[in-house]
């Protein structure tokens, strides 16, 4: 199946809901200087085809604890097979296969240390990872 095309209005799209996905569609069009219902058309097109996966929202919790989990994993088992077992553990918020010295990368949250660790245990009891290494998140900036 050949790659969705997209052109430069759809790039401009995806930045600006890339920084707020509850840009309404007027705001959008107008950046744009095409209609709201061209918008929206491109939107449900990107959708259905694909690229955009979801719309969800960044946040952070007072006291609340990130980590960044690096995780190397075994040929033997498929990355992919792990890292489908990985994002279904409580505490996971997204899962990357990588490159380099490490097949997998898991941003985890949780309340506390405690909870954390619980999280990074589970995950390096899966079948086929091999080792992990942990980064606590002190600040994000957007």
């Amino acid at each position: 199946m050949p790659s969705p095309s997209i052109d430069d209005s759809d790039l401009k799209i995806l930045e600006i809901l890339k920084k707020n996905a509850r840009t309404p569609y007027t705001l959008i069009a107008k950046e744009l200087k095409v209609s709201e219902a061209a918008v929206r058309k491109r939107i449900e097109k990107l959708v259905r085809q694909g690229i955009i996966k979801r719309f969800t929202i960044e946040y952070e919790l007072e006291n609340e604890i990130r980590a960044v989990v690096m995780v190397q994993s075994t040929p033997q088992i498929p990355t992919s097979e792990i890292s489908k077992k990985i994002a279904k553990i409580p505490g996971v918020e997204v899962v990357y296969e990588t490159t380099g010295d490490y097949d997998i990368l898991v941003i985890v949250r949780g309340t506390n240390i405690t909870s954390i660790n619980r999280t990074i245990d589970e995950i390096r009891s899966i079948q086929g990872v091999v080792g992990t290494n942990s980064t606590i998140i002190l600040r994000t900036w957007f």
